[in-house]
């Protein structure tokens, strides 16, 4: 993970498991009232827009390339929405501030939402992002280390206590020094032994400008394969199902026309937001979304951009079991749903 101050870049995965329920629920009590609530029905005709904020996990990035093309072409303002997306980053507070009202949907992981799920925060997934996770290990390429079984007795630089560190060690049987993360590439760069936490859409672009070819271990291909996902609250997602649908519409058509169509829009507005974000990092990433099909996902059942699978997510959650991260049992019903999801057009 990069420093934002130096590349403007993200990894997904930078918030922790556990934040601390009670400063949230402390939090949530003193907040008092949330933001109020506009109730003009989204898209129909002559309403006033309802105002959406969309708080995001890290700052302007192609990760983020179908919310800004739908913004930049129009389709949530087509939708009877007026969005607002609030960058993100170390500290960003999405949970919180989603369950307080403050933003109306958030980006996060699935694994760290049932994991919050579980400790009593009203979250509701409603649509994914990327279909499959880009998190990954980075390795020099002449390291001897070829598979996650590999790591034993390594040094691996990571946001330490996200679950994927415990689930590789219990799964492959192996012990690994773990090091927190501190949003840099420094230690990596200077030390060929280091292993780091990265995305595949991000970081190596940076080992790579600094002469250092890198392999990478994807974490889905060693069966922890998380969403990220947009999640709202509950209470919002009763009060106005209309809303939430239109949102999750318009961000769906807004990745398809990012991924398959001119990315200039969307490219325009995060150079705008993101001053230390480089055109040539937009389009590694870009590429690096469609080459892997992280978005669109891949050939099988429940693939498809904004899809969630609920086998997918009980799988997720008997691991997190297993684990012995979860508190309590967390009933999907309660934390995922597919009924804001468009139907899928033929061909995708």
């Amino acid at each position: 993970m990069l420093a934002p101050e130096k590349t403007g870049s993200k990894i997904a995965g930078v918030h922790l498991w556990w934040q601390g329920i009670g400063w949230v629920l402390a939090a949530l009590l003193a907040a008092g009232c949330a933001r109020p609530e506009p109730k003009a029905e989204a898209g129909s005709a002559g309403a006033q827009r309802r105002r959406v904020v969309l708080q995001s996990d890290w700052f302007p990035q192609a990760e983020h390339g179908g919310y800004y093309q739908a913004l930049a072409r129009g389709y949530y303002a087509e939708a009877g929405l007026e969005l607002e997306i609030w960058p993100g980053g170390p500290g960003a507070g999405i949970k919180l501030k989603v369950v307080r009202g403050d933003a109306d949907f958030g980006m996060q992981r699935s694994d760290d939402v049932l994991v919050a799920a579980s400790r009593g925060l009203p979250l509701v997934m409603v649509a994914a992002t990327l279909q499959h996770d880009a998190l990954a290990l980075m390795v020099h390429a002449n390291d001897p280390v070829r598979t996650v079984g590999d790591l034993q007795s390594r040094v691996v630089i990571g946001n330490v206590g996200m679950a994927w560190m415990p689930y590789l060690e219990r799964r492959f049987g192996i012990t690994f020094e773990k090091r927190q993360n501190t949003y840099g590439l420094g230690e990596f760069l200077a030390n060929p032994a280091t292993i780091q936490q990265c995305m595949v859409t991000n970081e190596p672009f940076f080992a790579q400008r600094h002469g250092r070819p890198v392999r990478t271990l994807p974490l889905a291909e060693a069966g922890y394969d998380c969403y990220h996902v947009v999640v709202t609250r509950r209470e919002l997602a009763r009060a106005e199902p209309g809303m939430v649908r239109a949102f999750v519409a318009a961000s769906i058509r807004g990745w398809r026309d990012y991924l398959a169509g001119d990315p200039g829009p969307a490219h325009a507005e995060i150079l705008r937001r993101n001053p230390e974000m480089t055109r040539e990092l937009l389009e590694f990433s870009r590429t690096e979304l469609k080459r892997g099909r992280y978005v669109e996902g891949r050939a099988g059942p429940g693939d498809a951009i904004g899809r969630l699978s609920f086998a997918r997510l009980q799988e997720q959650l008997t691991q997190l079991r297993e684990l012995g991260i979860l508190e309590t049992a967390v009933p999907l019903a309660e934390v995922a749903s597919v009924e804001f999801l468009p139907p899928v057009p033929a061909g995708h």
